[in-house]
């Protein structure tokens, strides 16, 4: 095959593979980040938004006219602008088209274009599409040379580099996108509440971020909610450009009458499917991990209608309502990252640097349309002054024309006026010729004239420059007007209720005693009510019982495995004591090699001894092992064949260890260290095969007390078995259980 190869081939590049990937993977890095996800700051469009926009206007499909087939447009904008998918196109038109998804749309949608609910837009054949009076406001001005144009991509056509922009478009929908190494988030806001921000930052350049917010408060999100993110995290937010905020579900409560209530949520978090909303509710019911939540039904219809039924009249609304929000999308956090392009690069602006870069844009539409109009006023005053000296010399004009060979020269050469103008002169109608027609247009010739001073008035003023773009973002704002049902405010702040859910819910939920029982083969649940004999339990064939604990429903239940992880499980969601339970391992991450150690109920001031089998421990608050993952938390650092052997209760000021070899160790508590998690320090030394068997933690006061099945035995000379921490110990003393345990 090398031989086939032409050396000489100037197509043929030599170079190190890496850095031929990176090269390239750069180029298509750049490519991504400017032609496709992020959005231009001038417009808030990005490169397929812009184009479709453009092509409808192309097919003329303004407000006020018919509706086109979506495939029409889609065809439309692939073919002449956008050489990608149609899905990716279709997709970006059924966008613009949902109120639900963008604050103002610029697309006006016929058919179905989908719904909050989730479900996707019918075929591009059987959607039809027109502009909206706002997507038309950000195309005004492109056939007067607002903008710069560049050449499609296959150079047969010409596309716009970004839009003129009439109001802030950035803002008013906001833009997400993810791109190589980057992503953008702006959430959207009110276009009005913007405007008004903007004429601020017109009228007082150095206006401070808040100010501006005293004007713009947030985000105003198209499914409306409750934003209960704090004033100073807002501002910090709008100041870096970085942040976030959350949304909550809006709701009220419904009196039934003697007591009782009801919740309905009438709006959801900003890009939360209700359907997966209403899925995520019963499941919470079903598993009961929101205890307070009796039922939940859809009444929705052109409105949001959510009925959320309390499992008791005596729980508090907002107590359910925050319960929920911890649980589900009923509260969601939308970022902040305004990463746009400006310039052609990508740059993270604040609020005050977003506004500044749209409003110079705006000065610039502004003067580019002013000096296309005086270029065209210019010229159709040079042809009126060409009109009006064929008027004043009408009789030689006419001799001129009928008499001569080359009447255009003639002309040009008897009243020194220029080609253009008696090119004018020789195409003018005999009933122009009329007296009425001169004075149109020595009136039309003053009207020009004044328009025209005007004009350069305006180009040699910044501050009237400034003028005109507060009049037109003035025009802007009544098209979105607060009192109009488009430009309303829908998104509302509040500041979150300050509830102490975890007591709130102790306090809602039923106190009722459980005694759990964990079997040999890892079977768990919980009978009702204490003082019971777990030996007496049934269990499956082969199987018996392992570990048994009394608790309250409203316990936490803290299970101890050998490998050093503790697990966390809420003592109301275990299965009930009919039948056998259910596998430990269908609620933890439990591997096969791996068993439970113990299992006890939380209590979070309390202290435990920890160790290893091969004599490493340490003091741990009991609180530290609480956990809401499946897999639990790591609270005990055990490496190779190493196992977790003692999970004790440390309560008193002494500790004795007791080794596989038979030895006895005791020494103060307080040479022990106090972690959160790790390996600890070594407690007894061992040699050979031996291993930690056991270890306790007791009361100097009380003596070493090692019990037996119910009998109990106390040692008087234990102190002659303290030592140092570390050391071997001495052999345990007579009478000390066969077992090598101080329990059994």
């Amino acid at each position: 095959m090398s031989d086939l190869i032409d050396p000489e081939d100037d197509r043929i590049v030599n170079e190190p593979l890496n850095e031929a990937l990176s090269k390239r993977y750069l180029a298509y890095a750049l490519s991504t980040i400017t032609s496709r996800a992020l959005p231009d700051v001038r417009d808030g469009l990005k490169p397929v938004q812009r184009r479709i926009l453009y092509g409808m206007r192309e097919l003329r499909l303004n407000p006020d006219g018919g509706f086109r087939k979506c495939a029409k447009v889609v065809g439309e904008v692939m073919g002449n602008y956008h050489p990608h998918g149609d899905s990716s196109i279709y997709d970006t038109l059924v966008r613009l088209a949902q109120d639900f998804s963008v604050r103002y749309p610029l697309v006006d949608g016929q058919g179905n274009f989908g719904n909050i609910d989730g479900d996707s837009a019918a075929a591009m054949r059987y959607t039809e599409s027109r502009m909206t009076p706002a997507a038309q406001l950000l195309l005004d001005g492109l056939d007067e040379d607002a903008v710069d144009f560049k050449d499609t991509y296959d150079e047969n056509d010409r596309e716009p580099v970004v839009l003129p922009a009439g109001f802030p478009n950035l803002l008013a929908n906001g833009a997400t996108g993810i791109a190589v190494g980057m992503a953008t988030s702006i959430p959207p806001h009110n276009v009005a509440e913007v405007i008004d921000a903007a004429l601020l930052l017109i009228d007082r350049a150095t206006t401070p971020t808040e100010a501006l917010l005293e004007l713009m408060p947030g985000p105003d999100f198209p499914t409306g909610g409750v934003i209960v993110e704090p004033r100073e995290s807002i501002l910090e937010a709008y100041r870096t450009g970085r942040g976030s905020f959350r949304i909550r579900a809006r709701y009220a409560v419904e009196d039934l009458g003697r007591g009782t209530w009801r919740v309905v949520i009438s709006e959801i978090p900003y890009q939360v499917q209700k359907s997966r909303l209403i899925e995520k509710l019963a499941e919470l019911i079903e598993t009961k991990k929101a205890p307070l939540l009796a039922d939940v039904r859809d009444e929705s219809a052109e409105d949001v209608r959510i009925v959320l039924e309390p499992r008791a009249k005596t729980v508090e609304p907002d107590v359910l309502m925050e319960s929920l929000f911890r649980l589900c999308d009923l509260e969601t956090r939308f970022s902040l990252n305004m990463n746009v392009l400006h310039r052609g690069a990508p740059v993270v602006m604040g609020l005050k640097q977003v506004l500044r870069a749209y409003l110079d844009h705006r000065r610039e539409v502004v003067i580019r349309r002013a000096q296309h109009r005086l270029e065209k006023i210019e010229k159709r005053l040079h042809l009126l002054d060409g009109y009006l000296i064929a008027y004043l010399n009408i009789d030689e004009v006419i001799r001129i024309i009928r008499e001569e060979d080359e009447p255009k020269q003639v002309l040009i050469t008897r009243f020194g006026i220029t080609d253009v103008q008696a090119e004018a002169i020789l195409n003018l109608r005999l009933r122009a010729l009329r007296k009425l027609e001169e004075m149109e247009i020595r009136k039309e010739h003053d009207a020009l004239s004044a328009e025209r001073t005007e004009i350069l008035a305006m180009l040699g003023s910044e501050a009237r420059q400034w003028t005109s773009v507060k009049k037109e973002l003035r025009a802007a704002r009544a098209l979105f007007a607060p009192d109009t049902a488009l430009g309303r405010r829908r998104a509302a702040f509040r500041a979150a209720p300050d509830i102490d859910l975890d007591a709130a819910l102790e306090a809602s939920q039923p106190k009722e005693p459980v005694t759990i029982v964990l079997s040999s083969k890892g079977w768990i649940r919980g009978l009702k009510g204490h003082g019971l004999d777990p030996e007496s339990t049934k269990f499956k064939e082969g199987d018996s019982l392992h570990l048994s604990e009394e608790v309250y429903t409203t316990d936490k239940l803290i299970l101890m495995a050998s490998d050093g992880r503790a697990f966390t499980l809420a003592c109301d969601r275990l299965p009930g004591g009919r039948g056998h339970g259910e596998p430990i391992r269908l609620s933890i991450d439990l591997e096969e090699n791996v068993d439970i150690l113990t299992l006890f109920r939380l209590e979070p001031e309390r202290k435990r001894l920890m160790a290893s089998q091969t004599g490493y421990g340490f003091i741990l608050p009991e609180r530290e092992l609480e956990s809401n993952r499946k897999a639990g938390k790591a609270a005990v650092n055990v490496a190779g064949g190493d196992r977790l052997a003692v999970c004790h209760i440390a309560r008193g000021d002494m500790v004795a260890i007791v080794g596989t070899n038979r030895k006895l160790l005791i020494y103060p508590m307080d040479e022990l260290p106090e972690m959160a998690r790790g390996k600890g320090v070594k407690l007894q030394a061992y040699r050979g095969t031996d291993a930690m068997a056991d270890a306790m933690v007791f009361d100097s006061e009380d003596g070493l007390i090692v019990s037996t099945g119910d009998r109990h035995r106390a040692f008087p000379d234990w102190r002659e078995w303290i030592g140092k921490r570390a050391q071997s110990g001495k052999m345990v003393p007579r009478g000390f259980p066969r077992s090598g345990r101080f329990s059994a």
